[in-house]
Order: C-alpha cells, then sequence, then structure tokens
C-alpha cells in the first residue's frame, strides 16, 4: 500500500513543541540552581574568612594587650624597687651617680613607650629589653647600695666608739682636773707659810740717833714688828706677808706709804691691811721679817698685830702701850 500513517524509516522524527520547551526551562533552572549555590558557596567561604580574620585579629589584640599589661606589670615593680634602693642610696650620698642617671633616662624611655597608645609590637619589646636593662642596673645599684650601707653601719659604729672613748676621756680629764684642783688647792693651802717669834718692839728714837724700847705711849714713836717665816714645799721667790696694826680704839692704822689697803681673806672676807711686807724666800728655810709701823702719837692700851699671807692668817700678838710719868 502506498499510503499510510507510519513514516518511512528515513524520515526524522521531530519532538513536540511541548517537549521542547520543556527540556529548556530544565536547563535554565539547573544553571540559575548552579549558580545559586555557587553565590551561596562563595558567600559561605567569604564568611567563614571573615570570621577567622576577625577571630585572628581579636587574638592578637588581646595577645597585644597582654603583653603590653605584662610590660607595664615588670616596669611597675621595677620602679618600686627602684624606689626602695634609691631612697637608701639617697640616705648615704647626696649627689646622684652616673648609674642612677642611666637608670632615670631608661625609665623617661620606658615610660614613654608604654603611655603611646598606638606603640607597636616592636616598640612594646623595645621596652621589654629596656626593662631587663634596668633590671639589670638595679642589681647593680642594689650592691652598691648594699656596700654603702655596710661602710655606714661601720662608720656609725666607729662613730659610736670614738664617741664613748671620747666621754670616757672627757671625764678622765674631768676627774684629771678636778684631781688637779685639788691637788693644787692643796699644794696652795700647803703652800701658806707660817709665822713664829712674833715680837712687837715699841721704839723711842732720840735726836742723837739712838733708839730706845720703851712701853710709854706718849714716847713710842715707832712699833717693830718681827717674826720668823717658814714653810717647807713653798718654792724659792717672792712671798707677801700682810700686816695688820690695830690700835686701843679698834681702828686699824692705816699706812698708806707702807702700802697698806683691802685684802680678802680666805675665811674673813676683806680686811684693811697695815702694810703688805715683801719676803724674798728660799725653799726649806726659816727667813726673819721685820717692819716697822710708824704713826704720829701712839694711845695707850693693847696694839693687836696680825699677819697674813696666801689670804690666812699665820699669827698674831698683842702690846701694850702705858701711860708714863707723872702726867703720862
Amino acid at each position: 500500500m502506498s499510503n499510510t500513517n507510519y513514516p518511512s524509516a528515513t524520515t526524522p522524527q521531530t519532538p513536540p513543541p511541548s517537549q521542547k520547551s520543556r527540556a529548556g526551562k530544565n536547563l535554565l533552572i539547573g544553571l540559575l540552581a548552579a549558580g545559586l549555590l555557587g553565590t551561596w558557596g562563595y558567600l559561605l567561604w567569604n564568611t567563614n574568612q571573615d570570621s577567622k580574620e576577625k577571630q585572628q585579629l581579636k587574638v592578637e589584640g588581646t595577645t597585644f594587650k597582654s603583653e603590653r599589661d605584662s610590660i607595664n606589670s615588670m616596669y611597675a615593680d621595677a620602679v618600686i624597687r627602684l624606689d626602695s634602693i634609691t631612697g637608701a642610696n639617697n640616705n648615704l650620698q647626696g649627689e646622684k651617680t652616673t648609674l642612677q642617671k642611666n637608670i632615670e633616662a631608661k625609665q623617661a624611655e620606658i615610660r614613654k613607650i608604654l603611655n603611646d597608645k598606638n606603640a607597636t609590637s616592636a616598640e612594646l619589646k623595645k621596652a621589654r629589653g629596656l626593662i631587663a636593662e634596668l633590671n639589670n642596673q638595679l642589681a647593680t645599684l642594689q650592691t652598691e647600695n648594699a656596700r654603702l650601707t655596710g661602710e655606714n653601719q661601720e662608720l656609725t659604729a666607729n662613730n659610736t666608739q670614738l664617741s664613748t672613748e671620747k666621754q670616757v676621756l672627757e671625764q678622765n680629764l674631768q676627774t684629771s682636773k678636778t684631781e688637779k684642783d685639788e691637788l693644787a688647792q692643796t699644794v696652795d693651802v700647803g703652800s701658806t707659810f707660817s709665822a713664829t717669834n712674833i715680837q712687837i718692839t715699841p721704839v723711842n728714837e732720840r735726836k742723837n740717833g739712838k733708839e730706845k724700847v720703851t712701853t710709854t705711849a706718849k714716847r713710842v714713836d715707832k712699833l717693830v714688828v718681827s717674826f720668823d717665816v717658814e714653810n717647807r714645799i713653798a718654792k724659792s721667790g717672792p712671798a707677801d706677808m700682810y700686816i695688820m696694826v690695830t690700835a686701843p680704839d679698834g681702828k686699824v692704822i692705816s699706812d698708806a706709804a707702807a702700802g697698806g689697803g683691802t685684802l680678802t681673806t680666805r675665811t674673813e672676807g676683806d680686811k684693811t691691811f697695815t702694810a703688805k711686807v715683801p719676803v724674798e724666800y728660799t725653799q726649806g728655810t726659816q727667813k726673819a721679817v721685820q717692819f716697822p709701823i710708824h704713826q704720829s702719837g701712839f694711845q695707850r692700851g693693847d696694839y693687836k698685830i696680825e699677819i697674813y699671807h696666801n689670804g690666812f692668817k699665820i699669827g698674831e700678838g698683842v702690846k701694850t702701850l702705858k701711860k708714863g710719868g707723872l702726867f703720862g
């Protein structure tokens, strides 16, 4: 049969239009899905990368802060140590040493880095190194401080010993001075002369130049006082004897020509004396002394003679002058 509904073997078969449209759509959907998945994958990867970078920056920031805090803590410890050492050292020596000046320079550099909020890791590393150097210098300073402290303690001990020795010496000197003064006082008192053989002779001086002893008051021209002085420890040399002549009326005869005046005695205060008699004494001997007392008219009664040396009374005597003649 020539006409049939079946195609021949050589004629190609074309799919229906509806099948082509469905295949194109499926391909487009696949491509879109693949693109969407790729975009999502990239976004997920990119987000993951950002998260890792943020985490790394956070870790780095934490590490940086931790390192900065650690360096600050190290520096604070070093400053405390420095204050302790230099405080003691400055008490021992007023002028700053070269070592202390170097330490202060390092302190300034370290503070500058730590006060910089934008300091880099390299700068913090430098600060750590400076702190290590600072600690080494502090160790040296501490050794020097210990040496100075030892020397200061030794000086203090020596000064204490010297002060004690000085006090002992001063006490000994004071004792020696006291003993010396006491000895000098003893020698001074001991060197006071003693007067013996005291004689008071009333004398009448005649016109022919002769002298006659008399006890008649109106005829007496002078009283001759004589005595012997002696002292075994008194050194040879001049010595002054003071003679006080008290008349019967109780008044001391004043003889300006004989060097009369006032004498301060050791036990009786100030006393008026009639004459000062210089004596040239030779140690270990007895010296005879004689001195005339002149007055215009002698009274009746007792004349008291007192002899002083070195502020002490060393002898005394009394001579009585009488009323003489018919009209005596």
